[in-house]
């Protein structure tokens, strides 16, 4: 997971660069991690190239995983697609926070960081009213510029039914 983290943060990095970003994290290690996340599709080889004998690969993020995903495109994808793609989402998010957390002038309250889990029992109905409420309420306030008073906030949200479907009688 700190290796996905350096490179939600970084973007691309070799493993000479994670090495020194993860020092506490013996050279054999994270190679052996290294190799079982680009095995596993978590990371890609994005460049190649020769260094003193040997080849340097330049790994990076297989899926972006940020932003939205829904539609055609969540429908086509496979449960290990969809897996590679959430760790890298919460990866990113745990770099996005990691960032926040490490400002000298840090106050959660005043900046309205916040982290909560709800536990709603809805029909289909009510969930799909809920989620257009939601979305309707937060694009009256998306695409404003960044001012002054204004500063850039990550509204994330998450929505996972429990796994097992049926109801039960209180």
């Amino acid at each position: 997971m700190r290796i996905i983290q350096c490179l939600a943060r970084s973007t691309e990095m070799t493993a000479a660069q994670l090495a020194e970003a993860l020092p506490d994290v013996p050279q054999a290690s994270l190679y052996r991690h290294l190799t079982k996340l680009h095995k596993g599709g978590l990371l890609s080889v994005v460049a190649e190239r020769q260094v003193r004998g040997a080849r340097e690969r330049v790994y990076a993020l297989a899926s972006p995983g940020a932003g939205y995903l829904g539609g055609e495109e969540a429908r086509t994808m496979s449960r290990e697609e969809h897996m590679r793609c959430f760790t890298t989402f919460l990866a990113k998010l745990l770099s996005d926070f990691e960032r926040y957390i490490a400002q000298p002038d840090v106050d959660l309250e005043r900046d309205g960081v916040g982290y909560r889990q709800f536990e709603l029992c809805l029909s289909d109905a009510e969930f799909q009213a809920l989620a257009r409420e939601l979305s309707q309420t937060v694009q009256r306030y998306a695409g404003r510029d960044r001012t002054l008073d204004r500063k850039l906030r990550v509204f994330t949200t998450i929505v996972v039914p429990e796994a097992d479907q049926t109801a039960t009688a209180d």
